[in-house]
């Protein structure tokens, strides 16, 4: 029943999330915002769908039960859940799932953005090792950590690299050339 419930509860705010980044996307690409990184994300996409899906599959098939921590891992989840949220809220119209940049924006160096570049990858990190966790389900936990990383080090690369050639990114993180 916990399970369900929790599931339900973080497809619904997913969706949520999507609409406003669609929404956040029609604002950027109508000022001449800029799409990079197409290929990487179908990839990225497909990672987090398929993360849903193998937890679901992992929990129902093999009967997992909720962890005996489940109080502890749902606290840290709340945690990355207010993370999200501070992200989504510094980042205000700008927040978007995808590579979109406005040629000669400035970098959001407010909220977390002021101690970390990316905070948003540390979450999504944190979430794909806490969710399984609470649940027990160790073979989405293992696959989804690995592939994550691997989509993640080709995403903040190229990110890093579009918002250097097109805002103030590197002088806001001293990495002039």
């Amino acid at each position: 029943m916990f399970f369900n419930l929790f599931f339900s509860i973080i497809i619904i705010q997913r969706l949520a999330e999507l609409f406003l980044a669609k929404k956040n996307e029609r604002w950027m690409k109508q000022n001449g915002g800029e799409e990079y990184g197409v290929r990487h994300y179908q990839l990225m996409v497909m990672i987090h769908s398929c993360f849903f899906l193998s937890l679901l599959l992992e929990v129902f098939f093999f009967e997992k039960t909720i962890h005996s921590l489940w109080i502890v891992w749902l606290a840290l989840f709340v945690i990355t859940q207010l993370g999200r949220i501070w992200v989504i809220y510094s980042l205000g119209k700008y927040w978007n799932t995808k590579i979109i940049v406005l040629p000669s924006s400035k970098t959001i160096s407010k909220g977390p953005y002021k101690y970390l570049k990316h905070p948003n990858y540390l979450i999504v990190t944190l979430e794909l090792l806490i969710i399984p966790l609470m649940f027990n389900a160790y073979i989405t936990l293992i696959c989804f950590f690995i592939l994550n990383q691997l989509i993640l080090a080709i995403r903040i690369p190229y990110e890093e690299k579009i918002l250097a050639e097109n805002t103030d990114y590197a002088f806001i993180h001293n990495e002039q050339p």
